[in-house]
């Protein structure tokens, strides 16, 4: 088979496209780099939704944080300690618990005149699961970065929003949400960094693959433990992971023109890589 063959058989397994069959004996570096890379479509499914979904809560969570009124600061608080203060690794394996335990046949919703029943069963899979335990750990991280630039916004530029007659929802969206997206995105590009290397342990929490249609890591360890060789398919799977980390610093560092466009040159920061080596 050639390699060009292999890619068409194996390139799209891990989305239930190609061939069923893992290949046995006689492992080729082509089929190592296709099926790691058919792998990686799930990192990056989990790490683009968790991202996406989790930057929306990040900023209701930064806003709760920094709001007057206690009921929407405590739980700002407690929800950003909860996810921070816990290992990701333990959020994975509690959260699957979890909705292993919720009624297999769904959760019943009286309404008074009717009753709705919500599926659970979904939950226990990793596609939604896991997707639900990064999504909410990004967004306390990340909550927490948005929270200290909000806080770090110059009261001068708030004062010239007031000149203008700014005020209310027109101030925030146009001068204090602009300014804090600003002074948080070089941290906020580490923690996009930091969160697609974190669906590596989606491999290793509670949550199963389906039909052996697992994440990038999953099929290095296949090939890792049928050669007894981990340099080869554990090497490939790093390269990926560089590759894409190279790319997030470029999608970021696009963004991060953009929302200093209007300093001067030597005023704009860059986004530099800082890897976080304990969390």
């Amino acid at each position: 088979m050639s390699c060009w063959d292999t890619f068409l058989a194996y390139g799209l397994r891990s989305v239930g496209i190609g061939e069923r069959l893992l290949p046995r004996t006689g492992f080729t570096l082509c089929e190592h780099v296709t099926l790691i890379g058919s792998g990686l479509i799930w990192n990056l499914y989990f790490g683009v939704l968790a991202l996406g979904f989790g930057f929306l809560l990040a900023n209701a969570v930064a806003l709760g944080k920094a709001s007057p009124n206690r009921w929407l600061r405590k739980p700002a608080e407690w929800f950003v300690f909860l996810f921070r203060g816990s290992p990701l690794f333990i959020q994975f394996f509690l959260a699957y618990e979890t909705f292993v335990l919720l009624p297999r046949a769904g959760i019943d919703i009286p309404l008074g005149f009717t009753t709705i029943t919500v599926a659970t069963s979904w939950l226990s899979k990793a596609w939604a699961g896991a997707l639900v335990v990064l999504f909410l750990n990004t967004a306390a991280y990340s909550g927490e970065i948005f929270y200290g630039a909000l806080r770090s916004v110059p009261k001068g530029d708030i004062e010239a929003a007031d000149a203008y007659g700014m005020a209310g929802w027109s101030r925030f969206r146009r001068v204090i949400w602009p300014t804090m997206m600003r002074l948080a995105w070089p941290a906020y590009t580490n923690e996009a960094i930091f969160l697609f290397h974190a669906t590596t342990l989606v491999y290793f929490s509670g949550f199963p693959a389906f039909q052996q249609k697992g994440d990038a890591l999953y099929y290095a360890t296949y090939f890792a433990s049928k050669t007894f060789n981990p340099f080869i398919a554990y090497p490939v799977i790093a390269a990926y992971f560089i590759m894409l980390t190279l790319l997030v610093i470029t999608a970021f560092g696009v963004i991060n023109r953009r929302l200093n466009r209007h300093l001067p040159q030597a005023q704009r920061g860059r986004i530099r890589l800082r890897p976080t080596l304990i969390r």
